[in-house]
């Protein structure tokens, strides 16, 4: 059993799909990229964040001290971090500067145990084709890429703009189940 740190059915559909038994415990944290950051330090420590405040709120409320799941998902370009659109306008941006060319997916998950913590980063490369504008403007009709890193979602229409994939499917998602395994294994949990 784990607590998810999140409210995000994208990630509860993967804990689903491999079986883990979990409850969905959303943070609610503010995700604020800090002004000297990296792209791979903020997805870190925001994962971690959200694992934390949940581990609080657990043990704030008395419930039974299960690990906590915290995970973060942005889409980079040139450094820049895209993470959800504001508006349809902001979306149409986005998949604009990915069209043509290829982006870095990074997710990082952190577990909190009674142990300690343990995290990992996942690294994916998608390279997208070349859209139309009309394209993009149908995407966005769909309304899939309102509340999307990066204004799209991989298993959904999306997939039809992806012209290669190196590295996590499911990292892309929004959560890396093979790390999340291996994160697992290593805090000594064994997955149910």
């Amino acid at each position: 059993m784990l607590y998810l740190a999140s409210a995000s059915p994208r990630r509860q559909e993967l804990l689903r799909q491999v079986g883990l038994t979990f409850e969905a415990l959303p943070s609610n944290i503010l995700e604020e990229q800090w002004t000297s950051e990296t792209a791979a330090d903020y997805v870190r420590r925001v994962a971690a964040d959200k694992a934390r405040h949940v581990a609080r709120l657990v043990a704030e409320r008395g419930l039974p001290a299960h690990p906590v799941l915290g995970a973060d998902t942005e889409v980079v370009v040139e450094d820049d971090i895209f993470g959800k659109p504001r508006d349809r306008a902001h979306a149409a941006g986005m998949l604009r500067r990915l069209s043509g060319r290829t982006h870095t997916v990074l997710t990082a998950i952190c577990l909190v145990t009674a142990a300690g913590e343990h995290g990992m980063l996942c690294e994916s490369r998608v390279t997208f084709a070349a859209l139309a504008d009309a394209a993009i403007m149908r995407y966005l009709e769909t309304g899939e890429a309102d509340d999307k890193a990066g204004a799209y979602a991989i298993q959904g229409r999306a997939a039809g703009f992806i012209a290669r994939l190196e590295g996590s499917y499911s990292g892309v998602m929004g959560l890396p189940l093979y790390e999340l395994f291996e994160t697992l294994k290593r805090a000594g949990v064994e997955p149910t």
